[in-house]
Order: C-alpha cells, then structure tokens, then sequence
C-alpha cells in the first residue's frame, strides 16, 4: 500500500514538472500573443468610444457610442461595406471551388508532377505583395499593358481601357488579382485532404456501382469537410483584411469605388488621425468577421 502511495506521489510530481515545462515553453509565445493581440484588441474597443487622436498634445474626450452612430452616416463607409461584402461574396465561393476542382483533378498524381502543380499555384501565396502588385500594375496598365494589348488583339475591345482608373473595372480587377493569390493555400490543403481520404471505402462504393459524382458527394466530401471549414472560415477573414492590394494599386480610387473596411480604417486613423473613430470601424468590422464564421461553422455542423 505505501509503495502504491509513493509511485502515486511521484507521477503527481512528474505531472506538475511536466506541466510547468509545457507553461516555461508556452510563456514567449502567450507574451506576445498578451502584448500584440489581446491587450490592442482591448484597447481598440476602449477608444472607439473617444474621440481620441494622435499626437503629443491630443486628448481623450468620451463620446460614448457616438462614433458608431455616426459610422452609419458616412457615405464612404457604407460604400466600403459593400465593397468589402462584394470581394467576399465573390471571392470565398469562387475560391473553394476552384480549388476543390484543381484538387480533385491533381490529387491522383504522384513525384514531381504534383509538386510541380502545388510550386505553380502557391507561388503567387509566398512571393511578396509588393512584387506581384507590381506585376499586376503594368498587365492592367491603360497605356501598355497587356490586357490592352491581348483585348485590341482579339478584337474584344477597341481601345485601351483604364482598368484601374475606371470605376466599372477597378473592384473586379483587385478581386481576380486577389483570387490568385488566394486559391494556393486551399489547393494544397485540399489535395492532403482527398489523399488522406480512405481508399477501401471508394473502393467499396465502386463494386457497388457508385459513380465518380456519388462517390465524391457520398463519401470524399463529408470527410473533407473540415477542412473546407477551415479554408472557409480563412479565406472569409482575408477576404475581409484586403488592404495591401487597395494600397498598393488605387488608394481606394477611383471615387471611393475600391475602399475596403479596412483601407478606410487605415485612411481614416493615420490620414485623418482620427483614432477612436477609426478603431470604432475595426470593432464594427471584427463583429461582421464573427457572425460569418459563426454561421459557417453552424452551416458545416449541419452537414
């Protein structure tokens, strides 16, 4: 009995030296999650209800909900929602199912054929967004860039067209280019997915004369639903988040036509240097990202 009560003592002990090791580990990383995520999160929410500026000499005024109420007064604001609603709208579906089609038709390959596939589409995802808006910029340029060119070749249009100059082209073109960027993640997701999918069951499902459709909506894609959870819920939150690219190629132009949520948070805090109001539409914008999810997720369980 006493020996039983001292090996019972010192797996408690090896436990508690255990569980401090995985904290001592943890502790770097909960730091900087503490100081770069949660308290700026807790402080964005405190001064969307100031008007709060920066600068040496600005101060703090409470104004209560003030800034939120006049949100849904700004005209650029309610147009940057809908364009921020428009990407990802557009985005999100077009995204998981073409990646669901690459990945289903690449899956099968094996050696460097597949791999050359995965390098080809998740390139646009590790190279820098400086570097292929720069890219971008000179194809949509009205002057000499290739759309022009290709479009005069074919007769499909007669002269040069401003792509982003013009308020009819701008948004579409900043979401093909972000749709390319975007697809290189959930291919490679998706292709670990349908390869790690239990081969005895399609097999079973072909003895009983299932076709290839059945066989995908009946058995591949229940078990690869959570990871299209996951590619949903993320690309929903970057669609949400583009920024670099509204930056980098209108600055929002022409007329407002490409503002995003976040671009005119950015315009509006350190253009403006109105602090509380801007942080008043980061609060405004991480509920929208939420509620989203939190459908997704309830739509998935349903599944």
């Amino acid at each position: 009995m006493a020996k039983s009560s001292n090996l019972s003592s010192r797996s408690k002990a090896l436990v508690r030296r255990e569980t401090r090791s995985a904290y001592l580990f943890l502790l770097p990383n909960m730091v900087f999650f503490i100081g770069f995520v949660v308290i700026p999160m807790i402080l964005c929410i405190y001064t969307s209800f100031f008007d709060s500026t920066m600068g040496k000499d600005a101060k703090d005024v409470f104004i209560g909900f003030q800034n939120y109420v006049e949100l849904w007064k700004d005209q650029i604001f309610i147009r940057s929602l809908k364009n921020t609603f428009v990407i990802v709208i557009v985005s999100v579906p077009v995204v998981c199912i073409f990646s669901l089609w690459v990945s289903a038709v690449i899956y099968r390959l094996r050696g460097p054929i597949l791999s050359t596939f995965r390098c080809v589409f998740y390139l646009p995802v590790v190279t820098g967004s400086v570097a292929v808006t720069v890219v971008w910029k000179w194809m949509f340029n009205n002057y000499y860039g290739i759309f022009n060119y290709v479009g005069k070749g074919l007769g499909l249009i007669d002269k040069n067209i401003n792509w982003l100059g013009d308020e009819k082209y701008a948004l579409w073109c900043i979401i093909l280019i972000l749709l390319t960027t975007s697809v290189g993640q959930p291919i490679v997701l998706y292709v670990s997915a349908l390869g790690n999918v239990d081969t005895s069951l399609v097999e079973a499902s072909e003895v009983d004369g299932a076709t290839h459709l059945q066989q995908f909506w009946k058995i591949k894609w229940p078990l690869i639903m959570p990871t299209t959870l996951y590619i949903l819920v993320i690309t929903t939150i970057n669609s949400f988040q583009c920024f670099a690219l509204i930056q980098l190629l209108t600055s929002g132009g022409p007329n407002h036509s490409t503002d995003t949520v976040m671009y005119y948070i950015y315009y509006t805090a350190f253009k403006l240097y109105r602090y509380g109001y801007g942080n008043a539409m980061g609060v405004v914008l991480a509920i929208f990202i939420a509620l989203l999810s939190a459908v997704q997720f309830k739509l998935a369980k349903e599944k």
